[in-house]
């Protein structure tokens, strides 16, 4: 993949994630960042940093990024997306700010 297909999602500790353009762009919030007008660091280097959002967190983002992308008009089966309960709260708070 080359660099502009990827964006590097980086956790508040430091962790960073290269996912696909096409599967970060499942979020809007993250699209909008990566496509605004001006020289913003996330548009011009690819990469945002989510100091609010712990490692385990986003990478069950990243994951949901990818099933949907998968799974959006899909005719088959859907298989259920698991989610452990101790993060349930957190990941529909990071949901909420990254509009999935």
């Amino acid at each position: 993949m080359s660099k502009e297909s990827t964006v590097r999602l980086i956790s508040a500790e430091g962790f960073e994630f290269v996912i696909d353009y096409e599967a970060a762009c499942v979020s809007n919030t993250i699209k909008n960042m990566l496509s605004s007008q001006g020289s913003f660091t996330e548009s011009e280097l690819g990469e945002i940093k989510f100091p609010e959002i712990s490692t385990p967190i986003l990478e069950k983002v990243c994951q949901y990024f990818y099933y949907k992308l998968r799974y959006t008009n899909s005719t088959h089966d859907i298989p259920p997306f698991d989610i452990a309960p101790e993060y349930a709260l957190e990941l529909l708070m990071a949901s909420n700010y990254l509009d999935t």
